[in-house]
């Protein structure tokens, strides 16, 4: 899907994952965030958990994303909730954020692993960004529940059967970088019902608005392929979850 399907597709998310707001909050008690801890957040999207967080318990925090779209709503969401000063957005490509001089207690990429390439190429280029060996690393990932049939790889993972992998294949994949995991919250049917129906009416109010749009044909095909792929395979085999990780 384009920047553009996506800006469209989650016009009325604040929260860019199959992630519950319940879930989001028990994530920052899961990571002990107060008003000490510093925070970068690659592909931050609208900004929701570094808003919600710098509100809740004082957290400072940089939000990088490519999105312009996304970033205006991720400032509006700040000086709604009046959190400006303590939140930095940056236009601009997250892989090339972070560097060795970063301090951050946490370093969070969270469903958006294209940046490196896979699970394990962002997680090379988050950990730079760590202040100590302490400091967390989170990431929101998808992963097989079970071993799906062979055409769910083409209908979700475009054929790439090395692209997502189960519970077990992330575990094996963190220790190949000596990361320990510390704490799971995984995504359920709820989650991603609301996440993906959203989504769809999203799509399905704009083309009513923009019928002759340039794109309108692209997006309607994207509805129906959406739905297809969740219903045949993605609500069965298809989870995600937010994996907190540090250094060894």
């Amino acid at each position: 899907m384009s920047l553009r399907f996506h800006e469209i597709g989650e016009t009325n998310h604040r929260i860019l994952n199959p992630f519950t707001d319940d879930q989001l909050m028990l994530l920052a008690e899961i990571c002990h965030v107060d008003s000490g801890t510093r925070q970068l957040d690659l592909c931050c999207g609208k900004g929701e958990m570094l808003c919600r967080w710098a509100a809740a318990y004082g957290l400072i925090g940089v939000g990088v994303d490519i999105s312009r779209v996304f970033l205006d709503a991720a400032y509006e969401r700040a000086r709604e909730l009046q959190v400006s000063e303590k939140i930095v957005f940056v236009e601009g490509d997250a892989a090339d954020y972070p560097e060795d001089h970063h301090q951050f207690d946490i370093v969070s990429c969270i469903g958006a692993t294209w940046i490196g390439g896979g699970l394990v190429g962002t997680l090379k280029l988050m950990l730079p960004a760590l202040k100590d060996k302490n400091s967390l690393l989170l990431v929101g990932e998808p992963f097989w529940i079970d071993e799906p049939p062979a055409e769910a790889y083409d209908m979700i993972a475009d054929g790439d059967r090395e692209l997502f992998t189960t519970l077990t294949g992330m575990y094996e994949r963190f220790e190949s970088l000596n990361l320990e995991l510390v704490e799971i919250l995984l995504a359920d049917h709820q989650g991603w019902d609301r996440y993906v129906s959203m989504q769809w009416m999203a799509i399905s109010d704009w083309l009513r608005r923009h019928p002759d749009d340039s794109d309108a044909e692209a997006l309607r095909a994207w509805i129906e392929n959406s739905k297809r792929e969740y219903f045949t395979y993605g609500r069965r085999y298809f989870g995600w979850g937010v994996f907190v990780l540090r250094q060894r």
